[in-house]
Formats: structure tokens, C-alpha cells, sequence
């Protein structure tokens, strides 16, 4: 069978139109960022691997290196297999191309535990033994921004196509979307060549800050999908002389972005366990309420990978500071969401869209995966305001990995070994940040202390 029988119809309906030209081979490392090679169309056609070394999971944000390797920093290399159901197009290019998202492995052939795309399907796989099927709808949101060179200068909202900048507190506003509407245009375009199902587009309450909703469906899919979702809309966003940012608080004193994750179960004949008879809410959906509360601490420093993902947690600020659950109430940290009792759903609201996507729902799947198992009961539901109640979660990268870093069940289910290189990096980036000196300090310590 040719590598092109194999492909998604949306890569094979691009390639009837477009001669191909390069082959992007790309795998996601601990920030989510794309690493891998171009390779040109001819030799892709007679490539079946390539090597790159395990080092680029030692990498932090900034590029610099974490002293995570256990037998010295010799750099061997792992072996990257393609898998030809992610292969989509990358519309933007002048010459055709495609992307194809690799997994690796060692020279042994075993899955290299580090790779988060990996990472994922562990989790997965261990809802498969019990007869489970995990189902996840990630919602995405973002900040369209003018450029912004200068690190030292602060990030400002885009300008609409009024000419002025894009307005705060515009929540579902249509007119505030239409400002940007080239953009989305594109980014509509883009999805739809790449075979990207967009469940919904919304303005939310940020200046120049919007909201895509995914369709659910399988947690390695949809996270494919948002990997390839961040370059789609920065692309979109770099035509039209904006940016993109998925930086989880990138403007002081606007909502920060989150990426809540909706989640369901289904079992082997494709019933949601979380509805029981007469449309009743089953154990197993209060058990998983139940580890989603107990887990959800030491999960956060997955979930909220950065110094600046602590910024967003800000009480009345549209993002949750606690663990509590309720149905149809935004200010809890877990949301029953209305919906028939068939589609009942647990929506994560913890989450920062500066996660990486497979790292992030995989570390909320295995906290109710946790629930699940170990039967843990959940709080009585909420009512009223939950800003009102105790913050329950780390306010800084620091405490997120003291909880992290002893959450042994944890590192069970998600790896050990990816635990401790995981926080190994994630301790060397919060080193790095606190070797800066920010325009706090200056404008209040030089002179006043």
C-alpha cells in the first residue's frame, strides 16, 4: 500500500492540487514546541525513520539545558516513526507541504517514555485495560496582539480593521470578532484544508482575545489537533501583521487564557459511565469528580507549566483558584456543563493554554483515571459563588513542583522516568527566571529600599 492510501483524505485531497515538495517530520517536545526535519518529497518517499537525539527533552523554554540525563549528557540518539493519520497540510507554505507528527522510540523499538505524544498514550492505554475509552473537547484560547520585537516593551491588543486597537470586555461580542475577522477567515481556511473540525469560534472577555472550541473525540487526536492548531493560528495571525500568543496571562490586567478540557468515558459498547439508569449520574463520574480534587495540586505544574501561568490565577478574574465542582457554574474549578444525560461531561477549568496539549490531558485524565480506580469521593457540589471559597491550588511554578515532585501515584501513571526529567527542566526554567530583573523591581526597589 502507498504511504499516500494512508494518509487522512484531507492531506490526500491537498496533495490533488498541490505537487508536493517537503515533508515537515516533526514531534512535539516539553513546552509543545515542534522539533524535527524537513526532509525533501523524494526522499520521504524512501525514508521509514530518522534519528534525533533524546537531549531535546533536556531543553527549557529558553533553549538552554537541564542536567536531566541519568549516564552523562552523551546525547544518543532515539528513532522517529511516522504516524500517516497525522499527516496534514501546511497551507501556509509557497511549495507544497505536508507535516507529519513522528513517535519515538530507542534502538530497542520501546516507546521512549519522555516524548509526550508518549506520554499521552500511556494514560490512554491504561483506560483501554479496564475497558474504558477516555473522551476529551479541549477549548482554546488565545490573544491576537499587535507585533511586539522588544521584550521590554509591553504586549499591546491588535489593531481591529476600524483602525482602533481591539476593545476589553467584549465577551460574545460578533462586532468585537468581526475586527479581527481576516484573521479568522484564515484561520478557518487553514483548519479546513488541514481537515481541523472547529466546534465554534467566540470572542471572550480579554482585548483581542478569543476562544476556539475543538469537537470531542479521542485524546491523542485532539491533541495532534491543538499542536497543529498553535502554528495554524500564528501563521493566520503573521499574515495579517498580528501575533498569536498562547501565553497565559500576556497582557496585565486582562483574563488570562485557558484550555479547559471537557472530559467523558465510554465503555466497551460506547455508553457514557457516567450516566447511569434513568439519566442518573453514576459512582464513577463522583469518582472521577473525586481524583480530579485530590490529584489536581500536583497535577497543576503540567497544566500551568510557567512562572507566568501563576499570573492568570486570579480570584474574580475569570480563572478558578479552587477545587471545587458544580454544575453549570463557571466560578468552580471542575464544571458539569448542561447537557442530556448521554453527554455528560467534566470540564477541567484548571488548565493554562500555555501547556503542552499531550502533557496537559494526559495529567488530567490520570487524575481521574486515579478517581476512578481508587473510588475517591468528591466534595459535596457547590453552590454559589466559588470565588467566595478557599484557594486550593499553588500560587507559583516553585510550590506547583514541591506538590509535583511527591505526587508518587502521579508519576506512576504518567511515567517516572518523564517525572523526574519533567521536573528536573521545569526547575531550571524557574531558576532562569529568577536570575531577572523586571521593571517591578527597578521602578520600586532602586531608589525606595
Amino acid at each position: 500500500m502507498s504511504w499516500i492510501d494512508q494518509i487522512p483524505a484531507a492531506a490526500r485531497a491537498y496533495l490533488e492540487t498541490n505537487r508536493l515538495d517537503e515533508v515537515e517530520c516533526v514531534i512535539a517536545d516539553f513546552p509543545g514546541i515542534a522539533r524535527g526535519k524537513a526532509v525533501p518529497a523524494a526522499k520521504w518517499e524512501r525514508q521509514q525513520y530518522f534519528h534525533l537525539p533524546n537531549s531535546i527533552f533536556f531543553q527549557t523554554i529558553t533553549g538552554d539545558w537541564a542536567e536531566a540525563a541519568t549516564d552523562g549528557f552523551t546525547e544518543p540518539d532515539m528513532t522517529l516513526r511516522p504516524d500517516l493519520s497525522t499527516a496534514t497540510a501546511a497551507p501556509w507554505t509557497v511549495d507544497g507541504t505536508l507535516q507529519v507528527i513522528h513517535d519515538a522510540y530507542d534502538m530497542a523499538g520501546n516507546p521512549i517514555g519522555l516524548a509526550p505524544r508518549n506520554v499521552l498514550k500511556r494514560v490512554v492505554e491504561l483506560y483501554r485495560a479496564q475497558g474504558w475509552t477516555p473522551i476529551v473537547a479541549p477549548e482554546m484560547e488565545f490573544y491576537l496582539v499587535a507585533k511586539n520585537t522588544d521584550p521590554a516593551t509591553e504586549i499591546m491588543p491588535m489593531m481591529g480593521r476600524t483602525g482602533r486597537p481591539a476593545a476589553a470586555r467584549q465577551a460574545y461580542s460578533m462586532t468585537a470578532v468581526d475586527e479581527y475577522g481576516p484573521v479568522i477567515d484564515d484561520i478557518y481556511e487553514y483548519a479546513e484544508i488541514q481537515g481541523i473540525e472547529i466546534d465554534g469560534i467566540a470572542q471572550e472577555g480579554g482585548a483581542g482575545q478569543l476562544e476556539i472550541n475543538l469537537r470531542h473525540g479521542d485524546p491523542v487526536k485532539l491533541a495532534d489537533d491543538v499542536f497543529f492548531f498553535k502554528r495554524l493560528i500564528r501563521e493566520a495571525a503573521l499574515k495579517h501583521d498580528c501575533f498569536a500568543t498562547f501565553m497565559a496571562k500576556p497582557i496585565e490586567g486582562e483574563p488570562g487564557s485557558a484550555m479547559h478540557i471537557h472530559h467523558s468515558v465510554l465503555d466497551a459498547a460506547g455508553r457514557n459511565i457516567f450516566c447511569g439508569e434513568g439519566g442518573t449520574e453514576t459512582p464513577e463520574f463522583f469518582h472521577f469528580v473525586g481524583g480530579l480534587q485530590r490529584h489536581l495540586p500536583a497535577a497543576i505544574a503540567v497544566m500551568a507549566p510557567y512562572v507566568n501561568s501563576y499570573r492568570r490565577y486570579v480570584r474574580n478574574h475569570a480563572a478558578p483558584i479552587n477545587l471545587e465542582w458544580g454544575r453549570d457554574n463557571r466560578t468552580t474549578g471542575l464544571r458539569v456543563p448542561v447537557s442530556t444525560p448521554e453527554a455528560r461531561r467534566i470540564e477541567n477549568r484548571l488548565p493554562g493554554m500555555d501547556c503542552n496539549p499531550y502533557l496537559c490531558i494526559a495529567a488530567s485524565l490520570a487524575c481521574g483515571y486515579l478517581g476512578m480506580i481508587n473510588r475517591l469521593e468528591p466534595t459535596p457540589m457547590f453552590e454559589g459563588d466559588a470565588y467566595q471559597s478557599e484557594a486550593e491550588i499553588p500560587y507559583s511554578l516553585s510550590d506547583a513542583l514541591d506538590l509535583f515532585e511527591e505526587a508518587t501515584e502521579l508519576h506512576e501513571i504518567l511515567g517516572k522516568d518523564f517525572a523526574r526529567v519533567y521536573s528536573i527542566v521545569k526547575r531550571t526554567e524557574n531558576e532562569e527566571f529568577l536570575q531577572v530583573i523586571s521593571p517591578w523591581e527597578r521602578e520600586h526597589l532602586l531608589l525606595n529600599v
